[in-house]
């Protein structure tokens, strides 16, 4: 339905007034008849389409009927369909009429310019503004949605600048203006009919501070343009130039959906009216857009690497070229983080999250930057954001616990469950759950995860483990079968039943971490015979079987889509479960090639039994098994190949917009 105004009318002067292309005006033929007026009669000039609603019933005139009556709720509706060449170029006459019926006892006579007035942004997601039938005003998922996307502005295109471009009120580069996205005015019609009015463009006052918008004017020079909207400026009036019908404004996103924001960010351009000097203005027409600030959103172990990072640290060199001949098999390059910026802190998975954000006409990575905050806690802001790599922190105001560290987040692959699509995965995190008063993630860090909507946070049980991170018992490797990948999952019995069968065969003798200096090597007898460490990895097998029942409903899994990787694990109750050796699924995955640490299992015929069921289990899927000795560099200090490891990866081919939360 048309936006409708209703337009007074004087029996005492004429009225001028602006139609704005693609609107309605209502005559209020009752309120301006003389007293004595009975009916009246409706006439316009050729550029005006009248009707008259009488009765309930719209009648297009010219008709028929010469003269209506005056009953209540008699109303004439215009609207025009051509811009006016001159200001008050179309008119409209009502003439009223007494008893006697012959000569008419009144007249009201309106001026009319029609003009155009179009707020407009790229609501079709095709990457260029274009006028549309969609409805502006309202946001839509789905692959048949509409609605413009912003991205929050969180790289440094500048590399001289202090803060992320998302923190300063200026454009410092068109590289910056190119991460925006614009928003046109456009304005036609009789030019000095905008010298009259006024054209607000104004901003929600919940929404200020969640954007930024910046106007040049007909320039193209960068120190033309300023910022005009955003933070306490709520309101921009907009000169039409003489020459030009179009104004376009670029829009830059300040803040990630999040408690109390729901991305939604509403702008509107409203045409004032002054009646006369020393009175109010008064608006008669306002156009609307709704743009949704595009998602944080997490890629999966089964994305294609872009880049993979790894510290340098003390002990570790071994490590690290390791790792890099992994990346190069992979055909990935690597990317040292150097002493200097990591001050001896290893864990650069814990520090941060590769994501990315999307547009229809712009794509960049985007790093979440954990609130753990150790040595690395430098490293994002210092060597990662920059020109098109952006960056987004949360703090625990209730202090960092273990499961703040972003070992303790990973992704799904794309997944169905009954029937609801997941077409960008689900989040993992872990949490104490189902204990009470453990230790959970920060509320800010997960109710960001969450407010992405995107990709719908599964909670798992993790508070069982020293560390207490969900890549300590789970990791995803790609599959060419089923749905494109399979779950690994930490598994004491699948160990146990594996030193059983080797026990059987004759090698109850063969022992643990031959190789290693100083450090106890116990057989597989003993450990088949030490019933504490049974006991203990029988409850550790519980709390797995527990994730894996939770994984299965929230991801659509079944038995075959699972696999489990033989592991054990050391400790009691209180202090929670490490590592009885490498443990293998704490894995680096770089497509079809694996970096796994070393488990040191005992020796059958010259071999690991444990690096040889691993490459059982995980070759027919295509995937090549390389195994990284990071015992003394990482193990020992309660962490693995994963843990010591990130990787930025390619964004999926999905649009987040084309989902339906």
């Amino acid at each position: 339905m048309a936006q409708q105004r209703r337009v007074q009318l004087s029996t005492q002067r004429p009225t001028s007034t602006v139609c704005v292309l693609g609107t309605e005006l209502s005559l209020d033929v009752c309120g301006s008849a003389p007293k004595d007026a009975i009916a009246f009669h409706v006439q316009g000039t050729p550029g005006v389409k009248l009707y008259v609603v009488h009765e309930t019933q719209s009648v297009k005139l010219p008709s028929s009927v010469c003269r209506w009556p005056l009953a209540t709720g008699a109303e004439v509706l215009l609207s025009m369909d051509a811009l006016s060449k001159d200001v008050g170029d179309e008119k409209v006459r009502i003439s009223y009429f007494g008893e006697a019926g012959g000569v008419p006892v009144g007249r009201a006579m309106l001026y009319l310019t029609c003009v155009d007035v179009s707020l407009d942004t790229d609501a079709s997601r095709s990457g260029a503004v274009s006028r549309t039938l969609l409805d502006k005003a309202t946001w839509t998922w789905g692959p048949d949605g509409h609605g413009a996307i912003l991205l929050v502005n969180c790289d440094r295109d500048d590399p001289k600048a202090e803060t992320p471009d998302n923190r300063d009120a200026a454009i410092r580069s068109y590289a910056d203006l190119k991460d925006m996205s614009q928003m046109v005015l456009r304005t036609r019609g009789p030019r000095t009919i905008f010298a009259g009015h006024r054209l607000l463009l104004h901003v929600d006052f919940g929404d200020a501070d969640k954007v930024g918008v910046f106007y040049g004017g007909n320039s193209v020079a960068l120190e033309e343009y300023k910022h005009v909207l955003g933070g306490s400026k709520l309101a921009y009036a907009v000169k039409p130039s003489r020459h030009q019908e179009e104004s376009v404004f670029y829009v830059e996103g300040l803040a990630f959906p999040d408690v109390g924001f729901s991305g939604l960010v509403t702008f509107h351009v409203t045409l004032l009216e002054s009646p006369e000097k020393g009175l109010l203005e008064t608006p008669i027409f306002t156009d609307t857009v709704v743009f949704r600030v595009a998602p944080w959103i997490m890629t999966p172990n089964t994305a294609a690497p872009l880049e993979v990072f790894v510290c340098s640290v003390d002990d570790n060199e071994d490590f690290v070229a390791a790792v890099g001949a992994v990346a190069e098999k992979a055909k990935c390059p690597l990317t040292v983080c150097p002493l200097l910026e990591n001050r001896q802190d290893r864990w650069i998975q814990d520090e941060v999250e590769f994501g990315y954000v999307q547009a229809p006409h712009k794509t960049f990575p985007v790093v979440f930057d954990s609130p753990r905050d150790r040595g690395l806690k430098d490293f994002p802001v210092k060597s990662i954001l920059g020109p098109d790599f952006g960056y987004v922190a949360r703090q625990a105001p209730e202090g960092a616990s273990s499961l703040d560290s972003f070992g303790n987040l990973e992704v799904s692959p794309p997944v169905t469950v009954r029937g609801k699509e997941y077409p960008l995965g689900r989040i993992l995190i872990g949490s104490s759950f189902p204990r009470f008063g453990g230790r959970r993630m920060a509320k800010a860090v997960k109710d960001f995860l969450i407010a992405q909507q995107v990709q719908a946070p599964v909670e798992l049980f993790s508070d069982w483990l020293h560390v207490g991170h969900v890549d300590e018992f789970l990791s995803f490797v790609p599959a060419p079968d089923r749905k494109g990948f399979r779950l690994l999952l930490a598994s004491p019995s699948a160990c146990y039943q594996l030193l059983k069968e080797k026990q059987e065969e004759g090698f109850g003798e063969s022992a643990m971490f031959e190789g290693l200096e100083e450090v106890p090597k116990p057989t597989i007898n003993e450990i088949l015979s030490n019933e504490a460490l049974r006991k203990f990895n029988n409850y550790v097998q519980s709390c797995v079987s527990w994730n894996r029942d939770i994984l299965k409903r929230a991801l659509g899994l079944a038995e075959p889509d699972i696999i489990d990787v033989p592991q054990l694990f050391r400790g009691d109750v209180a202090t929670g479960a490490k590592a009885f050796f490498p443990d293998m699924v704490n894995m680096l995955v770089l497509g079809r090639h694996l970096g796994i640490p070393k488990p040191f299992g005992p020796l059958v015929g010259g071999r690991c039994c444990l690096e040889e069921r691993v490459r059982e289990l995980l070759e027919p899927l295509g995937l090549t098994c390389t195994f990284i000795d990071d015992y003394f560099s990482y193990h020992v200090l309660s962490g693995e190949v994963h843990c010591g490891t990130n990787v930025r990866r390619k964004p999926f081919a999905f649009k987040w917009w084309h989902m339906v939360p």
